[in-house]
């Protein structure tokens, strides 16, 4: 029953952390769509699908672009700082999600330059070099580990002391599920 909870809880989790940050960073081409006078046409999030920002009458394509990535990776850490500490635990997960955050949206951009496509293949036809998108990714990635490692060892969840509760376990699962339901709806 351990590892079922265990697994339960890690696999909600993460899964939870991926439709959040693609919420995350498609928020930030909204900013950037209104920032900069676009119209902001369709933003598909699905849990199925990979999310984007379809934009119209985008005279600053570069900026819209990323800002994605920026406030995707940066929105969260900001949040991460800004949580009292005396609240510990959600201290910690607003850590972890903000180094999967960090981690997520700097593989995007420094994987992402090898076929050009989404954001990256926006940003290097509108001028940015690809070595600059590879430094930035690798950068944001190795902050993100850096988190990651600062929090403690992961395995420590498969310790009998540290095992998640069933609260926590079916919590994720639940906020999972009511996620992936919404985004579904709203498709």
């Amino acid at each position: 029953m351990d590892r079922i909870r265990q697994v339960l809880f890690l696999a909600s989790a993460l899964a939870l952390c991926w439709l959040l940050m693609q919420i995350v960073h498609e928020a930030g081409h909204v900013l950037g769509a209104w920032l900069t006078g676009a119209r902001v046409e369709r933003v598909v999030l699905h849990p199925l699908a990979i999310s984007r920002t379809d934009v119209s009458r985008n005279l600053h394509p570069g900026v819209v672009a990323w800002l994605g990535p920026v406030v995707g990776a940066l929105a969260p850490c900001v949040a991460w700082q800004l949580m009292p500490r005396r609240w510990p635990s959600a201290v910690a997960i607003a850590g972890f999600f903000a180094g999967f955050c960090l981690l997520a949206n700097g593989l995007y951009l420094s994987v992402g330059v090898a076929e050009g496509i989404g954001d990256c293949g926006d940003l290097m036809r509108h001028g940015t070099p690809a070595r600059v998108l590879v430094a930035i990714g690798v950068a944001a990635s190795l902050a993100g580990l850096l988190i990651w490692h600062r929090l403690g060892s992961p395995l420590a969840l498969f310790t009998a002391k540290r095992l998640p509760s069933w609260s926590a376990a079916l919590g994720c699962a639940l906020a999972l599920a009511g996620l992936a339901a919404a985004e579904i709806a709203l498709s």
